[in-house]
């Protein structure tokens, strides 16, 4: 199977001062997907621009014909399954069905108590994951939901005409850890991964491989315990958070040497990040320019 490359262009800049013209640009080069983080701050962006997700969805479906669209991801630490759903539906309607949801249970970053609450627990993050993305789904593809939670409810939530996506648009669940993973086999379209966190600041490219391998034999074991083929499973790797960093995107060589790694292991869609000077995503634009346009084929 041929390899995808997709890109995250994060929401740093004003439409009208390169915001738009990025996603036009993503759509120009070939990308499968352009993706944006879902978060309200982020690391060292947070005293400087940073604009919401939905909104910019929806100006870069304007914007695009042919992009597919999508968040990485978005999680339960400020948002509600009901008001997801409808804005989600009605993304997927402003796009023609291009809107692809990558979700994740949450961490302990900005978005944690910017709504004035207490950082929950990761046993907390991942019970309210477990509650959150059954009811989304349920939400994408019933006309009325009614739910009581432990977490969320929903009291006749009327989400009529449904997504144009049948029967909903998909999700990319990211997960690593057994109830997470449980998630991703029964809800998702794809599966997302970082890698192992622990091996950024001191693993090496080899050992993270090798994790990888780990995490998508979980992946397969999961999938089998609910009798489902895993190889119907997009597997995604958002780079930028393994020992590799940015030398992937140093040349079009390095990035197709390590693309053809990950796509040994079973990965079938690559994302990298649209470059960001004087961040840890700065990139010589005309490498990755070029990555875009001839990797994919190489990777056929």
């Amino acid at each position: 199977m041929s390899l995808r490359l997709s890109t995250v262009i994060l929401p740093y800049r004003r439409w009208s001062e390169g915001g738009r013209s990025a996603w036009v640009r993503a759509e120009q080069l070939g990308f499968h997907t352009a993706y944006t983080y879902d978060h309200l701050s982020w690391r060292s962006f947070r005293d400087g621009p940073w604009f919401g997700a939905v909104p910019t969805l929806t100006a870069a479906a304007a914007a695009t014909d042919r992009l597919r669209l999508g968040t990485l991801v978005t999680s339960p630490n400020f948002r509600h399954p009901v008001t997801l759903a409808k804005e989600l539906i009605s993304l997927d309607d402003i796009s023609s069905g291009r809107i692809t949801l990558g979700i994740g249970a949450g961490g302990t970053g900005f978005d944690a108590t910017a709504l004035g609450q207490e950082p929950w627990t990761p046993r907390e993050r991942a019970d309210r994951f477990a509650e959150f993305v059954p009811l989304l789904d349920r939400l994408l593809t019933e006309d009325t939901v009614t739910h009581e939670g432990r977490f969320y409810s929903a009291h006749e939530a009327r989400n009529i005409p449904g997504c144009v996506q049948r029967p909903r648009l998909p999700f990319a669940v990211a997960a690593t850890g057994p109830r997470g993973l449980k998630l991703a086999a029964r809800h998702g379209q794809a599966w997302v991964t970082t890698g192992d966190p622990k091996l950024y600041e001191n693993g090496t490219p080899e050992q993270s491989v090798e994790a990888l391998r780990g995490q998508l034999e979980k992946l397969s074991e999961t999938c089998a315990a609910i009798g489902r083929d895993v190889t119907g499973l997009e597997k995604v790797l958002l780079t930028g958070f393994t020992p590799d960093r940015g030398r992937p995107l140093e040349s079009l060589d390095a990035f197709v040497d390590f693309a053809g790694r990950h796509q040994e292991l079973g990965f079938t869609e690559i994302v990298i990040h649209w470059p960001i000077q004087d961040s840890d995503f700065a990139a010589d634009e005309k490498v990755f320019e070029r990555i875009a346009m001839e990797a994919p084929a190489q990777l056929a």
